[in-house]
């Protein structure tokens, strides 16, 4: 819930679901038009709510509690084997990569970077280069991050990430309605 909730902000201040749309408005020679961190369109706790969520939606570590269900090799996945079990393991990746696109496009500015107005191409460098990024930090964590237990996932997540975003998406509300963003 809290992962949907985390796009609301974005999505009020750009006044538009279309993707294109919304990387355009980030557009800029630098990182400063980016939504993460835009003056006129603050998102940085929408961001780390986006983020905190993508990493338990995708159950990675530190809530890989799918994995730790049984705490044998790969928990509930033992029962599968061969083709089954690889889709189930794709899925994952795919849905790692969907999440990184995705707050790549949002908050990080999707294509935008210096010299792609005059070199489209490197907007294909730029956008790969940010969700390598994310990659990385879905491998970082898995290495550096001991697990919750199920009570603290749902802990943390009904009662910090929830009451964030909805104070975010307020906060956001708030501040677009009377055009205080600039």
């Amino acid at each position: 819930m809290s992962l949907g909730l985390s796009l609301i902000g974005v999505i009020l201040l750009s006044g538009t679901l279309d993707l294109y749309a919304i990387v355009e408005q980030q557009s800029g020679w630098n990182g400063l038009q980016w939504n993460i961190w835009r003056p006129d369109r603050f998102q940085f706790f929408g961001f780390l709510i986006y983020l905190i969520s993508a990493i338990a939606e995708t159950n990675r570590v530190p809530f890989d509690l799918p994995e730790a269900e049984t705490e044998l090799v790969a928990g509930f996945h033992t029962e599968y084997s061969a083709m089954k079990f690889a889709l189930f393991f794709m899925a994952e990746y795919v849905n790692m990569l969907t999440v990184s696109m995705l707050a790549t496009t949002l908050f990080l500015g999707g294509w935008n970077g210096p010299g792609v107005a005059s070199i489209p191409i490197l907007g294909v460098f730029y956008f790969l280069g940010k969700v390598i990024f994310f990659l990385f930090l879905y491998i970082w964590l898995r290495g550096t991050l001991p697990r919750f237990r199920f009570d603290q996932l749902m802990n943390f997540g009904w009662k910090f990430l929830l009451p964030v975003a909805i104070l975010n998406i307020i906060f956001t509300a708030t501040m677009a309605y009377f055009n205080l963003f600039g």
